[in-house]
């Protein structure tokens, strides 16, 4: 007996967005149906991973991660590179040192940190500052000029500091990271004016600030597929790929910091952490999402064997 599989027609896709420069580019976006319904539309790319990197020894990291990346936790560039070897396909720096609180570094020491960690490394960037808003304008304004041409992803970009970031976008030609609350039309919002800049809508990816598994995944997972279904129904403000920040979140729950003796009926730290973080990136990606942003190398491995099955044709 004949099967007829149900399928959406859609009226539009994600935009593509491209970062990096030839031979090194990442492509994310293009999609034509929901994530990996291969049957209802064109997925032309798959969700791809950046491994972050700090510009200062991080704190509080539990063991099972910092030991994956020991001896270059206090250099960003060996850090960088250990990321590579792992096989990211981006590199996200994370210029935690900039924020007052830590060594309330200058633009210019992070514009120097961001060129040497480009030019050490084949695979493009992703940069970002520490959250404080008024501090990450004048950071990725440097950083900016100092990676002109390479075509970067900068952030994060929010209604209090979005004209400096964009600007610098413009001259310098990058791509721009649009960070809002968990709102679509918050971000609806910040995309429009982003875009009354001249910044192109396929030069913008969205950040909706993701939880981890356990901690509003299910509320970050809603948002995310609500944005991707406006995409594909024609609203040209949610159309742009999406990029979760998992592992920032996923490695201060105490599900990934506990160890075994601290939390013996959760079992091993170790797989359970890891795991922790797998099941976050597999989890938006379902959703819609489009670049992730993780710690841990085995984490990575494991989503990527997930995605490599979720490609495979399903055509019918």
């Amino acid at each position: 007996m004949a099967v007829t599989i149900a399928k959406e027609k859609w009226t539009s896709q994600v935009s593509e967005l491209v970062i990096g420069t030839e031979p090194n580019v990442v492509k994310v976006g293009g999609e034509a149906a929901l994530p990996f319904l291969h049957f209802e539309g064109r997925i032309p790319h798959r969700p791809v991973v950046a491994l972050e990197v700090w510009d200062m020894e991080p704190e509080g990291w539990p063991a099972v991660l910092t030991s994956a990346f020991e001896g270059v936790l206090n250099d960003p560039v060996a850090w960088a590179k250990k990321c590579e070897e792992y096989g990211a396909d981006l590199i996200c720096l994370s210029l935690l040192s900039s924020h007052p609180d830590n060594k309330n570094s200058s633009p210019a020491e992070c514009a120097a940190t961001a060129k040497a960690v480009a030019e050490a490394v084949n695979r493009p960037l992703i940069v970002v500052g520490s959250g404080v808003e008024a501090k990450d304008a004048e950071v990725i304004e440097a950083v900016g000029e100092a990676l002109s041409g390479k075509n970067c992803l900068l952030g994060c970009a929010k209604p209090e500091n979005y004209k400096t970031i964009t600007a610098t976008c413009l001259v310098h030609g990058h791509s721009i990271i649009a960070s809002s609350p968990l709102d679509i039309n918050l971000a609806k919002q910040l995309n429009i004016l982003i875009m009354e800049m001249n910044l192109a809508a396929d030069r913008i990816a969205i950040d909706p600030l993701v939880g981890a598994l356990g901690y509003g995944l299910e509320y970050a997972y809603s948002i995310m597929e609500r944005a991707r279904i406006g995409a594909l129904t024609g609203d040209k403000m949610l159309a742009m790929p999406v990029i979760c920040f998992v592992g920032q979140e996923v490695w201060k729950t105490k599900e990934a910091k506990s160890t075994a003796e601290e939390a013996p009926e959760w079992g091993d730290q170790v797989r359970r952490a890891i795991l922790w973080e797998t099941l976050t990136a597999t989890s938006f990606a379902q959703a819609g999402g489009a670049i992730m942003v993780m710690r841990h190398p085995e984490s990575m491995k494991q989503f990527r064997a997930h995605i490599a099955k979720m490609m495979e044709p399903n055509v019918y």
